[in-house]
């Protein structure tokens, strides 16, 4: 099966970046509106560039990796332009080494990439900051590996490793509770030691509600995500096995403690529960661009026009006239003032005006329309 990372060109002139196992029908249901979010509000779109992968895997690792690039860095991509996708690649301190050292860009010594595959080594170097690594050490039982598979993928993270599983890997019993979150399970890296799956992560947190008799700096969630997206290189989160969580000797490879308030009472989390505090937190600090779509939120209507809302408080005004609710003269004013501000509060749209106007209508006696 064939999946696509593309980026595309929104009406505003900004980009969006994402990936799909249906790169015609995606793009049709950008332009229809029926993909949810950044796009929505941003039709039409344009195709800028797509390319193909053998996996879904990769094509999620070239979408984060885009996300991430400059306007300079996606327009030279679209372009094919190597050279100035290369340029644009090198850092600014590196850049100001090179002109006073008076090496020239893109000169023979640095291979000019041909891909975005190619062009994903330099990510880091280039500013990116790559999504975490999800560690589980020594999980029990692979219906929890499943799961916490699962919250990963629900909020963009798609690297698991893990760390001397007890029942082996695979492990049948991961597939159905991953829920659909296969590639999350097919591309999990099994080590033999925490040392050995950290060893490629500049930035390591421990997963812990309890105290551990080491000094560490402590952080929420919401702390280690602001953290994470700061912090150039790669970041790996451990969470330990369902029964004791880490060992003492897990977190002290750790630099910094992820906890959360918890009741003192009852401070269990099962292993899926703590990945998803875990995820939902770093996925609230992706950009307006790279941010994840929400299915369940309508978009918001404009305010009606004044004139409409006029409309609908004069209407209720006559009703009332006619129903002698303005029995006090001298408190006629006041009162009429007094619905008008509690009327304009909301910002009605104007189908919200018309469905009021309708239940007004029908409350006088009118007839309803055939």
């Amino acid at each position: 099966m064939t999946f696509w990372a593309y980026v595309v060109r929104c009406a505003d002139d900004s980009y969006y970046t994402g990936h799909t196992d249906d790169l015609e029908r995606r793009i049709g249901q950008h332009n229809l509106g029926e993909v949810s979010g950044y796009t929505q509000k941003r039709r039409p779109v344009t195709l800028m560039w797509s390319q193909d992968f053998g996996s879904r895997q990769e094509a999620l690792a070239a979408e984060f990796q885009v996300k991430g690039w400059s306007r300079r860095k996606k327009e030279a991509l679209a372009r094919q332009d190597w050279a100035d996708l290369h340029d644009a690649a090198i850092p600014p301190r590196e850049r100001a080494l090179r002109l006073r050292s008076g090496r020239t860009e893109g000169g023979e010594d640095v291979p000019l990439p041909t891909s975005v595959r190619a062009e994903r080594s330099r990510s880091t170097l280039a500013g990116v900051t790559p999504p975490p690594v999800i560690i589980l050490v020594r999980p029990q039982l692979g219906e929890n590996i499943g799961k916490a598979a699962r919250a990963m993928l629900n909020f963009g993270l798609t690297e698991m490793r893990l760390v001397s599983p007890r029942d082996g890997w695979p492990n049948p019993s991961a597939g159905p509770a991953a829920s659909g979150a296969d590639v999350v399970l097919q591309n999990a890296q099994v080590y033999d030691s925490v040392a050995a799956a950290t060893a490629d992560c500049e930035h390591v947190f421990a997963t812990t509600v309890r105290k551990r008799g080491i000094t560490k700096p402590v952080v929420t969630p919401e702390q280690a995500a602001t953290e994470i997206h700061a912090a150039p290189g790669r970041s790996a989160i451990l969470f330990g096995p369902e029964r004791s969580g880490l060992e003492t000797d897990d977190v002290a490879v750790a630099r910094t403690i992820i906890t959360v308030p918890i009741n003192p009472e009852f401070g269990s989390l099962n292993l899926a529960q703590a990945v998803i505090l875990v995820a939902y937190e770093w996925s609230k600090g992706l950009t307006a661009e790279h941010e994840l779509s929400q299915p369940s939120i309508n978009p918001i209507l404009p305010p009606a026009p004044q004139e409409e809302l006029d409309g609908m408080i004069g209407q209720l005004d006559a009703m009332l006239v006619g129903a002698g609710f303005f029995h006090l003269p001298d408190k006629m004013q006041s009162t009429r003032r007094t619905l008008r501000t509690l009327l304009t509060k909301p910002g009605w749209s104007s189908q919200e005006i018309r469905t009021l106007r309708g239940v007004l209508s029908s409350l006088a006696g009118k007839k309803p329309r055939a």
